[in-house]
């Protein structure tokens, strides 16, 4: 399938959408990488920047994952709630400046994917999808997800990666 995808897409010297084209065929050949979920919250950014050192020194490419729920969507920094979507490329490019903030050089292969949906059952799809290597995932911070489950509470028992929880 790998050969298939390279020979399919275009060339350095070919005009034409070559830059957009190959973004893509890169992220279909993604293999065991270590998956980032992130939410912008300060878990998830000290989840963030375990996934880079994780990645790093496994030699594995990282995968950030940001799963925005069906029907609205909030802002992570601000918490305002906002009734559609944003723009799929405006959120990986806020995606990677934070990947930039958190981890800053980190000096490995860096993939964004934005998905809608349930957060738990995205990022175990996302993982089963890449076969990852690791799935790492910030602690949740309410105490209510005690009493009513949480993401890393259903992934820990559904994933078919290591789940690795960062406070």
């Amino acid at each position: 399938m790998d050969q298939a995808e390279s020979s399919s897409s275009p060339t350095p010297d070919a005009p034409g959408p070559a830059p957009q084209a190959e973004p893509m065929a890169a992220a279909l050949r993604l293999d065991h990488p270590v998956i980032a979920g992130y939410d912008g919250s300060a878990s998830s950014r000290n989840a963030l920047a375990y996934a880079a050192g994780v990645s790093r020194r496994l030699g594995r490419p990282l995968l950030v994952v940001f799963v925005c729920p069906s029907g609205v969507y909030c802002e992570p920094l601000t918490g305002q709630v906002v009734g559609a979507p944003r723009d799929s490329e405006a959120l990986e490019r806020w995606l990677l400046t934070e990947l930039d903030q958190v981890t800053g050089q980190a000096g490995v292969e860096v993939h964004v994917r934005t998905r809608r949906g349930s957060p738990a059952r995205e990022l175990a799809a996302a993982a089963d999808e890449f076969s990852a290597d690791a799935l790492v995932i910030g602690a949740p911070r309410h105490c209510w997800h005690r009493v009513a489950g949480s993401v890393s509470g259903w992934l820990a028992r559904h994933a078919r990666c290591p789940v690795i929880v960062v406070p």
